[in-house]
């Protein structure tokens, strides 16, 4: 599928149980295994200390990071490189329209208020976006989940840089993987889910345009955003245009042919 590189994963020669011969194509099919997983329950502890249940983000679309605090070069390029796209998926296909949260997997050193710390010095202050603790037994079962892959290291942990898409009901979708990748690989399986998300007790006309607004949002590479594309319009008012003009043609030529008939009735 596309989007698998590029990808970093340290220790490309070894395994969990010996670094050293770590496999980069078995973590791949790991976390590739992962998808179409059904999420547990998990309990996580904010940032501002209270509890939250995995199940307080089904209904939208969910994107999961995994890093840990005290990594000081990848896991906050990470982050940063996934708010900019998170940035141009909200203008996209609107402000509420995901989620997004990042676990910190290194359980004695990840508290609420080291993930509170990190995400301010990254400057996320998305009302969507939600920085979370949890247990070592949380976090094996998440990481088992969602196919992450990681391991002590000398410098704290090696680990596979993905960002897991799920969807509306809790099921792994997709692994972007990378810490720079390019914005459409997280955006694009966004768009199918929001697009295919059921949206009741929502106004008719509304829906409509926000499902207008979906098709015709595409991406620029040359400002790396996501800009409305007027071209589409274009080509359906063309073609409805081209529509009318055949059905004012075989009204004129229906009309014509009646008055043709009556006066050589009359006659």
């Amino acid at each position: 599928m596309s989007g698998l590189l590029p990808m970093t994963v340290f220790g490309q020669t070894g395994s969990k149980d010996n670094p050293a011969a770590y496999d980069a194509d078995k973590t791949v099919q790991v976390s590739q295994a992962a998808v179409g997983n059904t999420l547990q329950d998990y309990e996580f502890t904010d940032r501002d200390g209270r509890t939250v249940s995995l199940s307080r983000y089904r209904g939208k679309p969910l994107l999961i990071s995994m890093i840990f605090t005290s990594c000081h070069h990848v896991c906050p390029a990470i982050t940063k490189h996934l708010a900019t796209a998170v940035d141009a998926a909200r203008e996209a296909l609107g402000d509420d329209s995901f989620q997004v949260i990042t676990v910190g997997f290194d359980t004695p050193v990840d508290t609420p208020d080291a993930m509170r710390v990190f995400a301010n010095q990254q400057g996320i202050d998305d009302p969507h976006w939600d920085f979370l603790s949890a247990s070592a037994e949380t976090i094996a079962g998440l990481v088992n989940n969602i196919g992450f892959v990681y391991y002590p290291s000398p410098r704290g942990f090696d680990h596979i840089n993905q960002v897991t898409v799920v969807d509306r009901d809790g099921v792994v979708y997709r692994q972007v993987y990378g810490a720079a990748f390019d914005l459409p690989w997280l955006v694009e399986p966004l768009k199918e889910l929001v697009f295919n998300r059921p949206q009741p007790g929502s106004h008719f006309t509304s829906n409509i345009l926000g499902r207008i607004k979906l098709f015709c949002t595409v991406y620029d590479p040359n400002t790396g955003r996501y800009k409305f594309d007027y071209s589409l319009f274009v080509g359906m008012g063309i073609g409805l245009l081209s529509v009318l003009a055949v059905i004012t043609y075989l009204l004129l030529e229906f009309f014509r042919a009646r008055r043709r008939k009556k006066g050589s009735d009359l006659a």
